[in-house]
């Protein structure tokens, strides 16, 4: 299915909610390595997660994730924290794609 070109990401955070950390490549993580970017690193060592049937949870704790943990939000819209270095995943969401974003016209 084809998307409209021109749908712009209205920043409303719906796709990030599914908490795309488990969806990181490889190579995403080759990169951030070569990035330095232990800053990221660290906090998917940190969010490591586990699919329990409907939804995602820490292996550390069991606690529940409920969102990206790179998803902030500046009092009027949602933005990632590593927009320049996001992952390949993220970059190739386009938006209306999919059943989460608001702008999904269905099949």
């Amino acid at each position: 299915m084809d998307y409209p070109a021109d749908n712009i990401c209205k920043r409303c955070g719906n796709c990030c909610t599914t908490n795309l950390v488990a969806y990181i490549h490889d190579d995403d993580l080759k990169r951030w390595k070569n990035e330095g970017r232990t800053d990221i690193l660290k906090v998917l060592d940190k969010e490591a997660v586990v699919w329990e049937g409907d939804h995602l949870v820490s292996s550390n704790n069991g606690t529940y994730i409920q969102g990206c943990p790179f998803l902030s939000w500046d009092g009027a819209v949602f933005f990632c924290d590593i927009y320049e270095t996001r992952p390949m995943v993220c970059q190739n969401y386009q938006p209306g794609s999919s059943e989460l974003c608001s702008q999904f016209k269905g099949r």
